[in-house]
């Protein structure tokens, strides 16, 4: 295990609600990013319908889902009681019987190196490999910790987000590097999400923004709410619109960034942020955000929203049935699709997506969308 100087940053005092607010919910943070068919032409948002249903009684371990990686022709999925892999109209399911670390699966990743799936859990880091689970935690390997919350890989190395820091895995040389507010310019060592993009390593740090990593130099810098009030954002895009962050995801030099407080956008240079009162934003709670090609979507507790940064598409489900809508903000205008059926539940945790279909993972299942408006994004019906 490999410790890297330390780095002069204060400590602030811990929050004590993390722990519940993440036993309660059910949160997860960053995946690796995955890749999309979508190459829009004419500027309209993708949109999704035929929803269908997976829950227990079609064969999950679970109803509480909290996040889903597509892999080629399978589908992974990490539920409270195992992982849940479907694939050919079926579900076999994982647990530690089988070698797992932990059956509370927070986050997946895919190594596109080695083909391998890295998984995050309540309890551990497992490697699954040739249908063969690896484990890593604190006292076999030097993890930062066995909470991991994300997973992120990065050509030979695997990155951790957890609830005692970030930690750098070498899979050449079997070494870790870990992080902390000891050597790296994070408040507290609780973190939440992690992601690669443009040479770089982006950490959401309770409490501490995004921790920037520069794979080029071995430098770090942060990037923290510069009005420092944790009500309100007193000053609009003047940085990051809060530092109690919950994930991050960057695709086509864009960082997206979400907090219990809404979601932020950098592009390098500015930054932007929305809200719920300003935008198409579902809920200014966010859980997860995964980006693809130029959208970013984001897990909220009151629904799915995805945007260009202009344009907006939320789908919410109804109180009383299956059925629900999609809100649809397009160039100053707004519209409404019913949907029957809609998501699984409101509260969504994880999601991801490939060519004409998209994932989410639920509190009260998993929901799979197909895209509805292929021909209206330019894009060839040949290339289903």
């Amino acid at each position: 295990m490999k410790i890297l100087p330390t780095h002069n940053r204060y400590s602030g005092t811990v929050i004590i609600i993390v722990l519940f607010i993440v036993f309660s919910l059910g949160f997860v943070s960053e995946k690796k990013e995955g890749s999309s068919d979508l190459s829009p032409e004419t500027g309209e948002m993708p949109l999704y319908g035929e929803w269908k249903h997976f829950t227990v009684k079609d064969g999950l371990p679970s109803d509480k889902t909290y996040c889903v990686l597509v892999d080629n022709e399978r589908i992974l999925v990490g539920t409270h009681e195992g992982l849940a892999v479907y694939q050919n109209k079926e579900w076999t399911t994982y647990t530690t019987r089988d070698g797992l670390a932990h059956n509370g699966v927070l986050s997946l990743a895919k190594n596109e190196l080695t083909g391998d799936i890295w998984i995050g859990t309540l309890g551990g880091l497992s490697r699954w490999s040739a249908g063969k689970f690896e484990n890593f935690n604190q006292m076999n390997s030097g993890m930062p910790n066995d909470l991991i919350y994300s997973v992120a890989c990065d050509g030979k190395d695997v990155w951790v987000a957890t609830g005692g820091g970030a930690g750098k895995y070498d899979s050449y040389s079997k070494e870790w590097e870990i992080y902390t507010e000891e050597n790296a310019p994070m408040h507290e060592p609780w973190t939440y999400g992690i992601c690669t993009g443009d040479d770089k390593i982006f950490i959401a740090a309770w409490g501490g923004g995004i921790v920037e990593y520069n794979k080029k130099n071995s430098q770090f810098r942060d990037y923290t709410d510069p009005d420092g009030n944790m009500e309100i954002d007193l000053f609009p895009d003047d940085g990051i619109v809060h530092d109690i962050t919950t994930g991050a995801s960057w695709s086509e030099g864009m960082l997206w960034v979400g907090t219990y407080f809404g979601l932020s956008r950098y592009d390098g240079t500015r930054w932007k942020g929305y809200f719920d009162h300003d935008s198409g934003l579902a809920s200014n709670f966010i859980n997860f955000v995964k980006a693809s090609g130029k959208y970013v979507f984001i897990c909220t507790d009151r629904g799915l929203s995805s945007t260009d940064g202009e344009n907006w598409v939320t789908y919410t489900r109804n109180d009383q049935n299956s059925d629900g809508k999609a809100r649809i903000l397009q160039k100053g205008s707004v519209r409404e699709v019913k949907l029957s059926p809609s998501l699984t539940h409101n509260y969504v945790l994880g999601v991801d997506l490939k060519d004409d279909m998209i994932w989410v993972a639920t509190s009260k299942g998993l929901s799979r969308g197909k895209l509805i408006n292929r021909e209206n994004l330019g894009l060839a019906l040949s290339d289903k």
